[in-house]
């Protein structure tokens, strides 16, 4: 009894053990900052973690051992260290650590941070607070690390040999930083040795140090080792700057190379596609026997031992950055082809396989390095290569080392550590999202489980760490290390859950009932005692001998196992049966038990429907160890019966048992319980049992007795007995049976059946000896059927099957058996009855279905012999019918109205009929109508592109037809029909276009086949809805936490849910549980409101969360669930009035913040003032609440309350508190706690008012100092402006000769002077093409224009001619200066002629002026011929002066105006730059941008690629600009491709990229759009870009779609560049906005007005060096200035009133405000260049400025006068007096004569008419004489001077040789 009593205790022991083992949580350490670099000293087990700003020294359990504060510190980048107070940038700065080594032979740890210029310290081991070395004053050489946090750096320990001497260094090697030098690796010592310093590099090799060429190489270094005499670097890198694409190799070099001779790179590729380019972590180690047999056995890699080191790696893709892959490299194999590689070079030029497989990256000559030498030894010889041999190398990709990967998976393996157990290797793989997977690397490896641990979304650190004796892992993230064992075997306590494992750590331990790894077993040498997990195969019985036994004896059973492991002789070994014990006995091999079976009163009975029972066997060993177990059945031949209570014979001799039947005593027995007697049916001979069979008939009608026959067999034994029957069916009766004369014939009456439950149903009769009550043997089955069922009218009951003989009994009226009809039956059916028809309306076009149900429609579908519906036929649908129920058919249109004249009313309503077989006809009381639906409104209007809105389109009549009838479509595209009736509702389908249209589309609804009803311009499709971001992103498992999303578009979506499914888990053995999923809490068209859902997360699954919006599916990237918190015990239950309620436990934080919490005491809620991780701070309500339940209310006040903690969804009770009395707080406390804050308070105050005025002191004198300093910055940046200004003109300064400065030929520089194109100097060509006539008139026509030409030469004529056309009121200025223009063109030739009818013509405007008193407006506008003719002529006149003197000056003006606006942002859109001389053009905000320098190549041009500075912020077209610019500089702008016409590509990597100002991926911020710049596509510094250019045929035809696609982006939304132009909601609000709210947007734009000082200043030299040029008379004047000057003063003397003044405005109006204006604001009159906008607006600053320094007026400037008047108040008197002294410097000069004037005039005459087409001038010309033709010719009559020379005549015949019309001659 007291061992009985034992057992429970000791098992309830055994099992407190397990829990508290499998329990105890995991060894943590949290950081506070993120943690950069964990590594471990290997003696020891100490872990040292450098953190951002923090050194922590960890025990092996991580427990803090030591920590130092690493920063943060002042520091600058730029500043060198020591920082000092010099250094004015320094700021706070964070120290992150890039490097930690541990130097065990001598204590050290080498400690590396990013502050200080990457310097390092020296550490103790035992103690890191303890500083060995720190110095930051040694200058360069100690600077080890990179600065930046992004750059990678690893290290590794070394030895260095100098002089004999032996010491200690370790090897760096980095990526390249900005401010970094470019050492990639070098080595550091670690003590002072001579010269040397510590941490100084003691290796000079340029080749892999100092190439200037190293940051184009993008190194990223992961992994860095020691093995054998060769240190390796593990890293990726590009190509170079013409590839974007990383390769990733690994470099090798001697351990003892003291300049890096033998320094070698080989390319690693992860599978044969190289794929998984990019290396993120590694790790070295032995591979264990079986991996390295499975590596030999793959023949890559040679031959691997179980001795060697093997590489392993995980990789990243370029291609799919959502996966990445392991990959294994022996390095025997990478030494072996490092080996071929270097050998290659020495001795066959650097091939393999006659193919280049050699080059020497970092330099410039990186082919052809390589020499051929005769000697094939030269590898052996110089295993570490020489000064003279070729260094450093590197393999070509044809050559790389290959590997396929090991494992492929979603996701990013971020670490790699790999550990052999038993000789196999499994590797833990770290993931970005916190995982740490368990990967068997077997000849197929598999992922086979997670690392315990709590999973908390954070990247794996690539450090991951195995302790020394290799038991357990370390896992870091970022901010925390956790300690986890290698394998949880002792977890599993069956051997089949060990066996699920697959974990190759773990075993079945046979003999002691345990999971455990091979050594804990402690007999594991022996056969079967210890099974490994991943061979899936427990000890199990393979068969009992005998199978099974009745339950009736008992004896031996003997029980195969053939891996029972041998078993000592002090083993005991037992079977139990159940509960029954009984001694066992193993003998031979493989192994039987012999085990007792127990008594059968033991064995329990077997359950009911079953004629055995099973009962659980075990082997146990050693009382309580079970070894297996299985299932042994005892069977009883007595319960066979129940299988079939009426055959009992039969089921007892077929059972498997091997039954047999005693047919006299009716029983069913074991077989060997009786002798062989004739009455014993044998097993498995059914057909000796007695039995009856073969009924007949074998159908049976319902309520009618048909008598049934059938035959016996084996029945002699029951001779002369009596039986009756019964069926189940009729319980109640039963019935005799009546042996036939021939003995073997049986029958009986029969019963009258009653049942209707379905037509047919299955009726078993048994058969009962009357005397003893025995069922003997039955197999007496019919079918019994009920003609009534599913028959209920003629029709459906003639379908039914002849069989059956069911016939219409009219007298019943149902269908019936025919023999219980008492009437004969009817041959025809009655006429069809039509109950309803669907639907009741249709539209007048007809073509849908009707469905017509009632009765005695046909019994088959071809006895339909018509169908009208309201009087139309309706075709018949055959493959509808339903026997007599149902028939469909399609309508047709309905009828036409008849004529008026008619007398019948027309009706589109009416019955339906239908006639069948024999003219029997149906009509129906339900009318049909005819009649049209009218959809007239479709609401909502609008929806996402991805589909999915339900629409409710509304209108009169939309029932018409049914829902099976109607199609719904939006613009083409189906729309789901939800539901049919007063209205339609449907779900929209995705738009498949990739462009939204931005016109709304027309929805159609389809009824049937012939009916479609339109509602235009009803939906529209618009872009779907955006996530911008989230918050909070985490969640406990118990839901409730609060989820905005933020974005845009989520008005257009009508349904909006948050789902929450489980992500894919390859290896997971259970089935993933269903989406979880809320609905949104609040939704408008920027924000959603979710509460995250609850989920189920027992196996702690990472889950993905996805917002579904209709049809749009979001997944919320980073959401992350985190296991509920956990509460500990209250430590203080007591509330006082002044006290807080503290809460600990764990992980409050991880999902939850104050704000969000909730607590209540009682029914009261109570503020969460703090949330911690472990601890909540509570204050509690200052009286005592209610209790929350009535039962606590009715308690006493003293009662405790409960203290209620809630975090969303979840709900803890943490405790109970109590408040304590009022006389429990003595007046001890009361007074000291309220005097002593209320002193404090004080104290505080006083402080704080002395503390702000002192700083109010200090802002006000900051301000001052400010203000002082402001003109001298000015100052100052405008001279640095201008020297960069000046450095960067000198490359253009030097090709300015005349040859190089694009001067417009004569031809388009009179032109364009003449006829004032546009900008880009295109506008309507006057002058272009010849004048088109008939071939028959063109000699009579050319005739007449020389004729007209002669006729201009009459001065009489010209004079006439202009002053007849003045006159005229439509000849308006416009007319005026093209009329000028023309006749320069015209005249061209007879120069002095044209500057005489000018002369003649500006005296009669002087004489006009000066006689109307207002002679100062002569020439101040061109409202006059003349005025334009003088122009021209000063056009004319100053070409070859432009060419020779003025042009250069100009030019540089405009090259460095254009430079220096394009040198910062332009704003493509509203034309404003940051640097520009125009305050209205001026860029009012700071846009953050950088320089980057393109490298581009031209397509078809040859490799050369030429260098062009950008903006990272410009456009595509202002790129493209620049570019052009650039590359065809030494074109003309009319020669060079426009904008348009090119295209430019990016080349990142192997693929292209197309980059346009617009495209799908454009940035989009409401209903604005933003125009892509480099910036938007990532566009890096010396990226390289292809220009093509693209032929005019393709850009019209092949782009069409881009550019429609491009205009409708650029139709449907306001796009912008930088800033985005005041829509009319923000003219809205600024026009409510207060006063001051305007002044201070104003004084805001001022800030900037100093970058127009800035401008101004760096562009002064160029506009003196200009308008000295022009306004130099020291210098050559053109003699036309002279000549006119000279006529001006002339003409001054003639007139009394015109004094000194009048002749300065008539001088400046003429030549500065007339030419020089026109030229400077436009340089496309005199060169062949492009002038933007915004240069545009700087001329014109420039211009206004000239124009005012010629005038004699003063300008009063002020406060409010322009800033462009101000800008240059100070330069406008120096230039006036530089006007003053050019007037009077001419008029000094000697005249120029006449005689003079007109050569001069006649050589332009002839130089250059020629190439002007005066012809068309004169036709052009005519054509006002046509215009006019009438006034001039009666002008003529009436002046003398035209009689005299028969102008008039001339005239006339000249117009009828041009006008080839009948005239007055």
């Amino acid at each position: 009894m007291e061992r009985r009593l034992s057992w429970p205790f000791v098992l309830v022991t055994a099992a407190s053990v397990f829990l508290c083992a499998s329990c105890i949580k995991n060894p943590e350490f949290p950081s506070d900052t993120l943690i950069n670099n964990v590594v471990q000293d290997p003696r020891t087990g100490r872990l040292y973690v450098g953190a951002v700003n923090a050194l922590y020294q960890l025990s092996p359990d991580l427990q803090t051992e030591g920590r130092v504060e690493t920063g943060p510190r002042r520091d600058n980048r730029q500043c060198t260290p020591p920082i000092t107070d010099a250094c004015e940038d320094a700021v706070d700065t964070d120290n992150h650590n890039k490097l930690l080594l541990v130097h065990a032979g001598q204590e050290r740890l080498v400690v590396c941070g990013s502050i200080f210029r990457g310097i390092c310290s020296l550490r103790n081991l035992s103690n890191v607070e303890h500083v060995v070395y720190f110095s930051d004053n040694k200058g360069e050489k100690s600077y080890v690390v990179s600065t930046e946090e992004s750059v990678s750096v690893v290290g590794v320990m070394s030895y260095f040999t100098k002089d004999r001497d032996n010491f200690t260094v370790f090897l760096v090697a980095k990526g390249y930083g900005s401010h970094d030098s470019t050492k990639l690796i070098s080595t550091r010592i670690l003590k002072d040795y001579g010269e040397w310093n510590i941490f100084e590099n003691i290796v000079e090799a340029s080749a892999v140090q100092a190439n200037p060429f190293v940051q184009r190489y993008l190194h990223d270094f992961r992994f860095a080792f020691k093995d054998g005499p060769f240190l390796y670097f593990l890293f990726s890198r590009t190509l170079g700057v013409q590839d974007t694409k990383n390769f990733t190799f690994i470099s090798r070099m001697c351990e003892g190379d003291q300049s890096y001779f033998s320094y070698t790179e080989l390319q690693l590729n992860c599978s044969t596609a190289n794929k998984f380019n990019k290396v993120q972590a590694a790790y070295v180690t032995t591979p264990g026997e079986v991996l390295a047999q499975n590596l030999t056995r793959s023949g890559q890699y040679g031959p691997v031992l179980a001795s060697d080191k093997v590489l392993f790696v995980t990789f990243t893709s370029d291609e799919d950055p959502t996966s990445s892959a392991m990959c294994m490299y022996p390095v025997r194999a990478i030494n072996t082809k490092l080996l071929e590689i270097i050998g290659a070079c020495y001795s066959n030029r650097g091939l393999i396989n006659d193919k280049p497989a050699v080059y020497s990256p970092y330099s410039t000559k990186s082919s052809g390095v390589c020499s051929n030498t005769n000697q094939h030894n030269m590898v052996q010889k110089y295993k570490c290569g020489a000064e003279f041999l070729p260094s450093p190398l590197a393999s070509k990709a044809d050559v790389a080392l290959v590997a396929e990967p090991s494992l492929v998976r979603k996701g990013v393996l971020t670490a790699v550590a790999v550990a052999v157990e038993t000789g196999h290797a499994v590797a833990f793989l770290g993931t970005a999202n916190g995982e740490v997977l368990k990967l068997h690397l077997s000849a197929h490896p598999e992922v086979y489980g997670h690392a315990s641990g709590e999973v908390t979304g954070d990247k794996v650190n690539k450090d991951l760490l195995l302790d020394p004796q290799l038991q357990h892992l370390y896992i870091t993230s970022e901010k925390k290390i956790t300690k986890v064992p290698v394998q949880s075997c002792h977890l599993k306590t069956d051997c089949q859950a060990c066996m699920a494992l697959k974990d190759p750590y773990c075993g079945w331990c046979v003999l002691e009932g345990r999971c455990t790894r091979k050594h804990e077993c402690s007999r594991w040498t022996e056969d079967h005692t210890w099974l490994w997990s991943p061979n899936q195969q427990c000890v199990e019985i393979r068969a009992f001998d005998p199978p099974n036994l009745s339950c009736r004896k008992t004896q031996q059973v003997d029980i195969s196992v053939p891996t029972l492991p041998r078993l000592r002789q002090s083993d005991q070994l037992r079977c139990l049966f159940g509960a029954w014990p009984s001694r066992a006995v193993a003998l031979g091999s493989p192994a039987v038990v012999t085990c007792s079976l127990p008594d059968p009163a033991e064995i329990p009975p077997a359950p009911v429907q079953q004629d055995y029972v099973s009962v659980p066997v075990q082997i146990l060993v050693n009382d309580n160890i079970v070894v297996t177990s299985g299932e042994f059945h005892f069977y009883d031949c007595a319960a066979t019966v129940r299988k079939n209570p009426n055959t009992p014979c039969i089921s007892c001799v077929t059972s498997e048992w091997g039954c047999q039947w005693n047919a006299r005593e009716h029983r069913c027995s074991d077989a060997d319980e009786a002798p062989d007697e004739s009455h014993i049916v044998k097993p498995q001979q059914p057909e000796r049992c007695p039995q009856f069979e073969s009924p007949e008939p074998s159908l049976i009608p319902v309520g009618f007795e048909v008598p049934i026959s059938f035959r016996g067999r084996n029945l002699d034994i029951y001779s002369g007995r009596r039986f009756v029957m019964g069926t189940e069916l009729m319980k109640q009766a039963e019935e005799e049976v009546t042996q036939e004369q021939s003995g073997s014939d049986f029958k009986f009456r029969g019963f009258k059946f009653s049942y209707n439950k379905q037509q047919e149903v299955n009726v078993s009769f048994h058969v009962i000896e009357r005397d003893t009550e025995r069922k003997i043997d039955s197999t007496l089955t019919v079918v019994l059927y009920n003609c009534s069922v599913a028959k209920e009218d003629c029709s459906l009951c003639k379908h039914a099957d002849a069989k059956y003989d069911c016939v219409w009994c009219a007298a019943l009226q149902s269908c019936v058996y025919r023999g219980s009809c008492p009437t004969p039956p009817l041959a025809l059916c009655p006429k069809p009855q039509i109950t309803d028809i669907v639907p009741r309306f249709g539209p007048l076009n007809g073509r849908i279905s009707v469905t017509i149900k009632g009765s005695n429609m046909g019994v088959k579908k071809e006895d339909i012999r018509r169908i009208s519906v309201a009087g139309v036929e309706c075709q018949h649908l055959q493959d509808k019918y339903s026997v007599s129920t149902s028939v469909v058919c399609e309508i047709g249109p309905a009828k036409r109205t008849p004529p008026s004249d008619l007398p019948v009313e027309p009706s589109n309503s009416g019955v339906v009929e239908v006639e069948v077989e024999g003219g029997r006809t149906g009509r129906s009381q339900v009318v049909f109508t005819y009649r049209d639906p009218h959809p007239d409104a479709v609401h909502p209007g609008k929806g996402p592109a991805a589909g999915g809105t339900v629409i409710t389109i509304t209108g009169r009549d939309l029932d018409t037809a049914s829902k099976e009838d109607i199609a719904v479509s939006v613009g083409g595209v189906p729309c789901q029909v939800l539901s049919f009736g007063e209205s339609i509702t449907c779900k929209t389908g995705p738009y498949p276009g990739q462009k939204v249209p931005s016109e709304p589309l027309a929805v159609k609804v389809n009824y049937g086949r012939n009916t479609s009803k339109e509602v235009l311009t009803a939906f529209q499709y618009a872009d779907n809805p955006k996530i911008a971001d989230y918050a909070p992103k985490s969640s406990f498992v118990c839901g409730g936490r609060r989820i905005v999303v933020t974005g845009n578009g989520f008005d257009l979506i009508q349904r909006a849910s948050l789902k929450v499914v489980p992500a894919t888990d390859e290896f997971s053995q259970d089935d993933a549980p269903g989406e979880l999923f809320v609905q949104a809490l609040s939704k408008n068209d920027s924000v959603l409101q979710f509460l995250s859902p609850a989920v189920n997360w027992s196996d702690g699954r990472p889950l993905r969360a996805v917002v579904q919006l209709d049809n749009v599916k979001e997944e919320l990237k980073a959401f992350t669930y985190h296991p509920n918190p956990s509460f500990n015990e209250l430590s203080k239950t007591v509330i006082t009035e002044t006290s807080v309620i503290i809460v600990n436990g764990r992980g409050f934080a991880k999902a939850m913040t104050a704000v969000e919490a909730q607590a209540f005491v009682g029914d009261a809620s109570c503020n969460v003032s703090i949330l911690q991780d472990d601890k909540l701070i509570l204050d509690p309500p200052s009286s005592r609440p209610r209790a929350r339940s009535k039962r606590q209310r009715r308690d006493a006040a003293s009662e405790p309350l409960e203290l209620v903690v809630k975090f969303g969804h979840g709900e803890w009770k943490v405790g109970s508190v109590y408040y304590a009395g009022k006389e429990d707080i003595p007046l001890a406390i009361i007074i000291p706690a309220v005097i002593v804050p209320m002193l404090a308070f004080i104290a505080v105050s006083v402080y704080c008012y002395r503390r702000k005025s002192q700083q109010a002191e200090r802002e006000y004198e900051k301000v001052k100092h400010q203000l002082e300093n402001l003109e001298e910055s000015v100052r100052d940046r405008c001279k640095k402006e201008f020297t960069d200004l000046m450095i960067e003109m000198e490359d253009h300064t030097s090709e300015l000769s005349e040859a190089r400065i694009p001067f417009l030929d004569y031809k388009t520089y009179t032109e364009r002077n003449l006829f004032l194109p546009s900008k880009d100097g295109s506008g309507v060509a006057v002058l272009t093409g010849r004048v088109h006539v008939p071939v028959s008139r063109r000699a009579v026509v050319t005739r007449a224009l020389n004729q007209f030409s002669n006729l201009l030469n009459s001065k009489p004529f010209l004079i006439n001619f202009i002053h007849t056309l003045e006159s005229r009121p439509d000849f308006n200025a416009r007319a005026r200066g093209d009329f000028a223009s023309l006749l320069t063109v015209a005249l061209h030739g007879k120069l002095v002629y044209f500057t005489d009818i000018t002369r003649t013509l500006l005296l009669e405007l002087m004489d006009e002026h000066v006689h109307n008193k207002h002679p100062k407006l002569m020439l101040r506008r061109s409202e006059t011929v003349v005025e334009r003719m003088l122009c021209n002529w000063m056009s004319i006149c100053l070409y070859q002066f432009l060419r020779d003197s003025a042009g250069e000056p100009l030019y540089k003006l405009f090259k460095a105006l254009k430079h220096q606006v394009e040198k910062g942002p332009v704003d493509a859109k509203v034309k404003k730059a940051k640097y520009t001389l125009n305050d209205t053009g001026l860029l009012g905000d700071d846009v953050e941008y950088s320089v980057l320098t393109l490298q581009v190549l031209v397509h078809g041009e040859g490799p050369d690629v030429t260098p062009v500075k950008v903006l990272n912020c410009d456009t595509i077209s202002q790129v493209k600009e620049k570019i052009i610019d650039q590359v065809y500089r030494n074109l003309p702008y009319s020669q060079r491709p426009k904008v348009e016409n090119v295209a430019l590509e990016w080349r990142p990597g192997s693929t292209g990229q197309i980059l346009s100002d617009l495209d799908l991926t454009s940035q989009k911020e409401g209903r604005w759009k933003r125009l892509n710049t480099l910036a938007h596509y990532n566009v890096r510094d010396n990226a390289t870009l292809v220009l093509s250019k693209v032929l005019h045929s393709q850009s019209v035809h092949q782009h069409q779609d881009s550019n429609e696609e491009r205009n409708a982006l650029l139709e449907e939304d306001n796009t912008f560049h930088l800033v985005r132009a005041t829509d009319e909601l923000d003219e809205v609000k600024s026009k409510r906005g207060s006063v001051k709210d305007k002044s201070m947007t104003k004084a805001i734009t001022e800030i900037y007005l100093t970058r127009l000082l800035s401008v101004k200043g760096t562009l002064q030299k160029f506009v003196d060096d200009f308008f000295g040029s022009i306004l130099r008379s020291s210098a050559a004047v053109p003699p036309a200035i002279k000549y006119f000057f000279d006529f001006l003063d002339e003409q001054a003397l003639r007139h009394d009133n015109v004094d000194e003044e009048t002749l300065h405005v008539w001088k400046t109006n003429s030549l500065p405000l007339r030419f020089w204006v026109n030229i400077l604001r436009n340089p496309h009159f005199i060169f062949d260049v492009h002038v933007t906008e915004v240069v545009d607006a700087s001329l014109h600053v420039i211009a206004l400025m000239f124009m005012d320094a010629c005038t004699k007026t003063e300008h009063k400037l002020s406060r409010e006068s322009p800033s462009n008047k101000l800008l240059y108040a100070k330069e406008i008197s120096t230039y006036k007096k530089m006007v003053d002294d050019y007037y009077k410097g001419i008029r000094q000069m000697v005249p120029v004569s006449d005689q003079d004037m007109n050569t001069y005039l006649a050589e332009v005459s002839r130089q250059h008419t020629d190439e002007l087409n005066t012809q068309q001038a004169l036709h052009q010309l005519y054509q006002y004489a046509s215009k006019y033709y009438d006034v001039i010719i009666q002008s003529l009559d009436e002046d003398p001077a035209a009689q005299s020379g028969q102008l008039t005549l001339r005239l006339q015949q000249i117009a009828a040789d041009l006008e080839d019309k009948v005239t007055d001659l």
